[in-house]
Parts: structure tokens; sequence; C-alpha cells
């Protein structure tokens, strides 16, 4: 199911792989419903990595007109550069968690694979997104009044 969703063969391993480890972790090997859960789960979740891909694909579209827009202009260049290295140093002060979160999500990691690669729930995600963010502008706030 997920190869033919899918159309890549590699893509389609990592997908059968987190839905079997889905399945292990929630559900007994021995479970009736097993063979239905597991295409039904591998059919949402190739999905969702469809989803996913296209959001990515039209966000950087989306962005690509900006930079190329953009020219080249010291002032700006210095500004920029200036404003990222104050985020830089924010986020560095920041405690583990928040940061991994922002960095992950900056990174166009959807919920989901945030919550995987840092081993909790989607649903805390939005949270601690937001939380982080709170804590990300404080520590920026008060990183430029120093």
């Amino acid at each position: 199911i997920a190869n033919r969703v899918l159309a890549d063969p590699h893509e389609a391993e990592d997908v059968a792989q987190e839905v079997f480890i889905n399945f292990h972790r929630l559900h007994s090997a021995s479970a009736a419903f097993a063979p239905a859960w597991l295409h039904r789960a591998a059919a949402h979740t190739a999905l969702n990595r469809v989803r996913g891909r296209k959001r990515r694909e039209k966000r950087e579209f989306a962005q690509a007109p900006e930079e190329a827009s953009r020219t080249v202009d010291p002032q700006r260049m210095l500004e920029v550069s200036e404003d990222r290295r104050v985020v830089r140093a924010a986020l560095a002060r920041l405690a583990p968690k928040p940061g991994a979160v922002l960095v992950l999500r900056a990174s166009g990691l959807s919920y989901a694979e945030v919550a995987q690669a840092l081993g909790v729930g989607t649903g805390q995600i939005g949270t601690l997104l937001r939380r982080a963010e709170a804590a990300l502008r404080k520590e920026v706030n008060r990183g430029s009044s120093i």
C-alpha cells in the first residue's frame, strides 16, 4: 500500500516500519484485527507523508519568489545577520526540549515527526511549540535589552 501511494520504496519501507512499531506498541501481535489495522494505518501514514511533502513543497515554492526578489543591500544583510545571531544566542539559552521543538519544526518536520523524534505524543507538540516560542521571544527580548 505504502509503495503504491508514495512511489518510493525507501520511504514505503520507513512507513511500514513506523506502522509496525506503532502496532506493536499499542496492540498484541495476536490481535484478530491486526491485518485490517495494519492495512488502514499504512494507508493513512503514507497519505500523511504525501500531504506533508506537498505542504513543504508549497511552502518552499512560496518562499522562492521572495528570496529571488530581494536585492543585495549591505545594510539589510548586516541587519539579517545580526537578527540571526540574536536568535541563535537566545535559542542556545533555552532548555533542550523547547529548543529541539523549535529547531525540528522550523526544519519542516510535521507535528507527528517532531513528536516521534522527541518521544512525546503528537497532541503535546502544539503546546510545547507555543511555550517554546514564548520562551524564545522572552530570551530574544532579554538578550536585546542587555
